[in-house]
């Protein structure tokens, strides 16, 4: 694939970015080194690889669910200055 000038600015366009003449200057080279990232990984032979679709295996994602003494009301509102009534005060709603 040619990576040219024609093309950035066609990927500009589909993107719906309006590229100055600076910024056409300065992508193209970044736009080509990456391409050619992405051409060094079809050179690479996965023919016995699984196929991996979770890079890090999850194990034991739950914790047990165990039941644990509670904040007091006093206790979830000592941290706080908006609180009325033995309640958290929000900004009014109209």
């Amino acid at each position: 694939m040619e990576v040219d000038r024609k093309l950035l600015e066609h990927v500009a366009e589909v993107a719906r970015l309006k590229l100055t003449e600076r910024e056409i200057n300065k992508f193209l080279p970044q736009l080509k080194e990456a391409l050619e990232f992405f051409s060094q990984l079809k050179e690479i032979n996965t023919d016995n690889v699984k196929p991996s679709f979770q890079p890090v295996e999850l194990k034991n994602a739950m914790r047990e669910d165990r039941e644990e003494e509670c904040l007091s009301q006093d206790d979830a509102l000592s941290l706080t200055e908006h609180k009325k009534d033995g309640y958290f005060k929000g900004p009014r709603a109209v």
